[in-house]
């Protein structure tokens, strides 16, 4: 049985502008390395999953970027989304172009922006991950294990059904929580069977068109009609024309928390998600002053910022935990609290008909 990959890459990264753009968003920038967030997916997955067996879901905007990126993978392989449909239309358009290249195969399913440090690890346990899935109707998920009480992520509670399988644990899933407050977050970290929710799934290509065809049935109908028009007339015709139809509902709510064979592997890999500009603490070196300083900056007194420049000197003096960014045509000034809330930024251009600093 072939193992295939389902790389999502159609996301906008807003909460890392201004750095993150419409027609260069994060999962393509130099984030973290010499390479960009989607050439470090493709290479992690290259160590167990050969590049013709790897697809990339995105949207128009974006295929020419991941063909200039990822020259290596087969253009055939890179899925366009002509509207977002969230999540489980996404992983049912792929299946059913999977299912005709490689029919019996396991899908991997992951998002394009995670960073992931040690990749040994990663490759041991997805490989654990698809062993798992192989037996019936298993659907697997990892879940990070939660280092502090994180508010932004949603979480995965196991039970006690608990096995050994290639030195890794598996644990059945109990349920899946949506993101909590401060007190419920604390509540998870203390009890020590909740995990951050990584969004990297693993099954059968086979088991998840099953499972759609049984909770969603919309959107299994729309996949047979997909599946049907693609002998008949060219691919990304039949998508534009019937994709745009698809509900929008994500796997999770579509999928797992309506299925009781599912598993979760709990991981420590130096996963993090980069959601916005203060996960650059967790992945970057921090100076004296708990400062992450990228560029041409002159800092005195300055303590627990983030400051990255494009070239201009960016110069502080007597200033504490903010965000300060500068492009070419944008200087984002943040207080770090405020992290989390960049998209009243991008809201507010938009009311403003500023689109171009987007």
């Amino acid at each position: 049985m072939r193992i295939t990959a389902v790389i999502m890459a159609g996301g906008k990264g807003e909460r890392f502008w201004p750095k993150s753009r419409t027609n260069l968003p994060k999962q393509f920038l130099n984030i973290s390395g010499s390479k960009s967030m989607i050439q470090q997916c493709v290479n992690r997955l290259q160590k167990f999953i050969p590049i013709e067996q790897v697809f990339v879901v995105t949207n128009e905007l974006y295929a020419e970027l991941i063909k200039g990126q990822i020259p290596a993978l087969p253009y055939e392989n890179i899925i366009i989304e002509p509207v977002g449909r969230n999540t489980a239309p996404c992983v049912g358009l792929a299946s059913i172009i999977i299912e005709e290249k490689f029919p019996d195969s396991t899908m991997v399913v992951l998002p394009s922006d995670h960073i992931i440090k040690d990749e040994d690890e990663f490759v041991h346990i997805l490989q654990t991950a698809v062993d798992v899935s192989r037996e019936g109707k298993n659907l697997v998920t990892l879940g990070i294990k939660p280092t502090y009480p994180e508010t932004g992520y949603g979480y995965i509670e196991s039970t006690l059904d608990i096995r050994v399988l290639n030195d890794f644990q598996v644990h059945r899933v109990q349920q899946f929580v949506e993101k909590p407050n401060l007190i419920k977050a604390t509540s998870y970290l203390d009890a020590g069977n909740y995990y951050w929710n990584s969004g990297i799934f693993v099954w059968k290509t086979s088991v998840i068109r099953g499972y759609i065809a049984e909770h969603m049935p919309q959107v299994h109908d729309l996949l047979e009609t997909m599946k049907v028009a693609f002998s008949q007339c060219d691919r990304n015709d039949v998508i534009r024309s019937e994709f745009p139809k698809m509900p929008d509902q994500s796997i999770d709510y579509g999928i797992m928390e309506k299925v009781q064979d599912i598993y979760v592997i709990p991981c420590v890999f130096g996963w993090d998600d980069v959601g916005s500009w203060t996960a650059l603490e967790r992945i970057d070196e921090l100076d004296d002053n708990g400062n992450v300083i990228r560029g041409n900056t002159l800092n005195i007194d300055t303590k627990g910022c983030i400051i990255e420049s494009n070239g201009k000197l960016i110069a502080t003096l007597g200033v504490e935990d903010l965000i300060i960014v500068e492009t070419d045509d944008v200087t984002l000034i943040c207080n770090k609290e405020k992290a989390q809330e960049i998209k009243s930024l991008i809201k507010e251009l938009r009311i403003q008909k500023l689109e171009h600093y987007l």
